[in-house]
């Protein structure tokens, strides 16, 4: 029998992360709501590995006729009672390396193998006669009794203990889900996130990029404002065989870049693998020590390090002057300084067109640019695709773009 899985996205991406299900062949995608995709899960074990989605959990019950008053407060509280223990336990035994033993009462336990107790999380679409912690508190207290665990509410500012298990409900239109995180943390806070640094990327959306940069058969991928290196070792996830170049202004960045990209390859998280041949498109910059192949010096004048080296290559190096040479970069993935969080800085300071000036000389004319935009479509590209997202409280658009040419 499979399971019914609730993955949660960022709003936007939806179709994104349907997309990496069917491809990944994860499940059968049985319709789209507001920041999720329900699905028959096919592949139980490969659901952790989802990239663009935030967070995935496996559903104990589906309650229709969730009205706007305070009715709904005691469906949702009867569906959580009648959750029966067969169904429990199979939500419990679906993720046996997920980090949650069970208990001789079948539901899970806490990560240390004594229980700590159970915590829901609700959210709901729309306006409603009660708030999302009576939502939590009526369903929390019936999950408790049926799972003999305490439950820690959320509504007087309490934080539930690290290994308390994670209940979410989510409610659109009449329709709600009550459901269970297998996993020890949301797939959206990455292990290799070891580092961070002030307007990181949120990795689902990094994922999305990537996922929309179309990897297969490019070679060399470059973010010329690569932060904590988020959306180069999501692309590495999508794609192994990538030459991954990654520059930034700020040395801290790409220290955190390099950290965080040395425990995704010793993590597992991404697959390392020898780097394409051929000359390197590297024509400068200061290279950041700790061992990537691309911040060998040697690699700098032309010469290809060992195929045993990290694929990963990260230098100090201005946004407005990209130490590539012309047409050496088949992708280009990046998240310009919006002068939000992380004000421009060097010679984007002066003038952030000089950024894309400088995309569309390194990128190759066959090559996609994928770049989160918050202030329209820059000038000099063609538009292949747009998905508008919500981020941060703020509404940016993810952008393929291609070099606009006379020929086009």
């Amino acid at each position: 029998m499979h399971t019914f899985a609730v993955a949660r996205a960022v709003h936007g991406i939806e179709p994104l992360v349907a997309t990496e299900i069917r491809r990944s062949r994860l499940g059968v995608v049985r319709g789209l709501r507001h920041r999720e995709v329900w699905f028959e899960a096919t592949d139980e074990a490969g659901l952790l590995g989802l990239r663009t989605a935030d967070d995935v959990l496996l559903a104990a019950a589906v309650v229709d006729g969730v009205g706007h008053d305070r009715s709904a407060l005691r469906r949702l509280a009867r569906a959580a009672r009648e959750v029966t223990a067969e169904r429990l336990a199979c939500l419990a035994g679906g993720f046996p390396d997920a980090g949650r033993p069970r208990p001789p009462g079948g539901g899970p336990m806490g990560t240390d193998g004594t229980s700590g107790g159970l915590e829901v999380s609700a959210s709901f679409v729309g306006r409603r006669n009660y708030s999302r912690f009576e939502i939590e508190d009526a369903v929390g207290a019936e999950l408790a009794r049926l799972l003999r665990l305490p439950y820690h509410s959320r509504r007087d500012g309490g934080r539930p203990p690290r290994d308390a298990m994670s209940w979410r409900v989510t409610i659109e239109g009449d329709q709600a889900v009550i459901a269970l995180r297998p996993a020890d943390r949301p797939l959206h806070r990455r292990p290799y996130k070891t580092a961070s640094i002030r307007g990181t990327l949120h990795p689902p959306v990094a994922a999305a990029m990537a996922e929309l940069a179309r990897l297969e058969g490019a070679g060399t991928v470059l973010d010329p404002c690569c932060g904590a290196g988020t959306t180069l070792i999501e692309a590495h996830a999508f794609a192994p065989h990538l030459r991954l170049l990654g520059f930034d202004h700020s040395p801290d960045a790409l220290q955190a870049a390099a950290a965080n990209a040395r425990a995704a390859l010793d993590d597992g998280a991404t697959h390392p693998s020898p780097r394409p041949e051929g000359r390197s498109p590297f024509t400068g910059g200061s290279p950041i020590e700790g061992g990537s192949s691309f911040e060998d010096r040697s690699l700098i004048a032309g010469l290809s390090p060992p195929e045993d080296r990290s694929p990963f290559g990260w230098a100090v190096a201005d946004g407005g002057r990209i130490p590539v040479s012309d047409g050496g970069a088949d992708r280009v993935l990046v998240n310009p300084p919006w002068g939000r969080q992380v004000p421009p800085q060097g010679l984007l300071a002066g003038d952030l067109g000089l950024l894309w000036r400088e995309v569309r000389r390194v990128l190759a004319d066959d090559g996609l640019a994928v770049a989160l935009v918050h202030d329209g479509i820059p000038r000099g590209f063609a538009v292949e695709e747009t998905v508008r997202v919500s981020l941060s409280g703020q509404h940016p658009v993810i952008a393929v773009l291609r070099k606009r040419t006379a020929r086009r």
